[in-house]
């Protein structure tokens, strides 16, 4: 069973909890209740219990959690729309009996829409504080109070209930902006819907190929048999281990070559411990290691991906984990920082013959256009793809030809240089 952390206000919390319980049963929920937001940050970084995915009450205490624990897949906030603006304003007139003209809102800075310049042209005065998640409570409540004793308005909304709670304290009217219960059941449907897709995902059948590229010629070295039945044993003794963690099955299927049956959570879950024994393999071994990683809903389809896998880690000629995937996407560099995602498949006729006329495999053009996607780069040199792809500058200048002539790249500019030499040429994917 998942473990749920739901994060906010207590009012939200447990309004949060009321309509998740309707929805899902089979889901544990951990309440996770704040009076003040910084206390969200020792939440994500020191729960009181495990959690698999963290539900927050809107994007201030998301934004918070994020900021702490930087970007995390398991991090889902409730949105809250303009809609709970108009909605404050009809409530507060119907509770004071006539339409308000004059009013202060605070609203978290990315998130202000544009329609309240609408409102600003239809109130008489709408003064509105934008700010930070960082922002601190009281600082919100002497801008909505300021302007109460100075008469300028005759309600305030807030993004904060602590706010709320004092505005009303100090007699002024107030209503705390949170989202409806439509935006909740929304969010959370469309959460437990990923939490499916994440359990399917998870238990997805894993195959690990892993290869000692030079085993004929370590047989040749070795001037006893007991010398490689020795180095055969320590490398069992390591995978075995490896095996434990991944809750695996290990089948040796001779001249080198080893496969381990689990999860794709479990690899994912493990993914640097792999990279560590497969070192610790290349160093006993005194030769490369190459691994191929297949995912699959069946183990066919695993061990089909896993085999694409390892042939291409070979190819590679470095000591990358390579995983296939079942939807067509391929890990290269698997737990590096270098690591790219990209498809290895593709359906569009006219840009495989593109690729076919500049001899340009799809893979290495995903594999260019995944580099360019992650480093954000507006445009690029040969010698930038050399460097990030490990490859040849000239290997680089060739492939970046072939793409110009085919019209997939175009050459948008130089670089000059102080030293002496050509100027470099600038591309940009088309």
């Amino acid at each position: 069973m998942y473990k749920i952390a739901v994060v906010g206000p207590r009012q939200s919390v447990n309004r949060i909890l009321t309509v998740a319980k309707e929805i899902e049963q089979d889901l544990e929920f951990v309440p996770y209740s704040y009076e003040k937001t910084n206390e969200v940050k020792d939440f994500v970084l020191n729960p009181k219990t495990a959690v698999d995915f963290w539900l927050f009450s809107g994007y201030i205490p998301y934004k918070i959690a994020k900021n702490a624990a930087g970007p995390n897949e398991t991090f889902v906030y409730i949105d809250s729309s303009e809609l709970s603006i108009y909605k404050g304003i009809v409530d507060l007139s119907n509770s004071s009996n006539k339409l308000l003209k004059r009013m202060s809102v605070d609203m978290i800075e990315a998130f202000c829409p544009e329609e309240l310049s609408q409102l600003e042209k239809s109130l008489e005065k709408f003064y509105i504080k934008k700010f930070d998640v960082e922002i601190e409570a009281e600082e919100l409540f002497n801008f909505h109070y300021k302007l109460w004793t100075e008469n300028k308005i005759e309600a305030a909304l807030t993004c904060y209930p602590t706010v709320y709670e004092d505005l009303l304290e100090a007699g002024i009217p107030a209503v705390w902006l949170s989202p409806n219960r439509n935006e909740i059941y929304q969010t959370i449907r469309m959460f437990f819907e990923k939490i499916k897709t994440s359990y399917y995902k998870d238990t997805q059948i894993s195959v690990e190929m892993i290869e000692i590229v030079d085993y004929d010629a370590i047989k040749e070295k070795m001037k006893e048999s007991y010398q490689l039945e020795y180095l055969e044993l320590d490398v069992k003794k390591t995978l075995i281990q490896l095996c434990e963690r991944l809750d695996g099955s290990l089948f040796e299927q001779g001249n080198g070559r080893y496969a381990i049956f689990s999860t794709r959570g479990a690899v994912e879950r493990e993914i640097g411990t792999l990279k560590e024994m497969v070192n610790y393999l290349s160093l006993e071994a005194d030769s490369r290691i190459s691994v191929g990683i297949g995912f699959g809903q069946t183990v066919f389809t695993a061990e089909a991906n896993a085999y694409r896998a390892i042939r291409e880690s070979k190819e590679k000629g470095n000591q990358d984990i390579i995983i296939f995937q079942e939807d067509g996407t391929m890990i290269d560099a698997a737990g590096e920082e270098e690591q790219l995602t990209y498809s290895y498949r593709t359906d569009d006729k006219e840009f495989l013959e593109k690729l076919k006329e500049g001899k340009i495999g799809v893979k290495t053009y995903r594999r260019i256009e995944s580099l360019i996607r992650k480093m954000e780069w507006a445009d690029f040199t040969t010698k930038d793809l050399a460097i990030h792809l490990k490859m040849s500058e000239r290997n680089a200048q060739r492939i970046v030809s072939d793409l110009c002539k085919v019209n997939l790249t175009e050459c948008v500019g130089e670089e000059s240089h102080y030293s002496r030499g050509r100027p470099v040429k600038v591309y940009q994917l088309k």
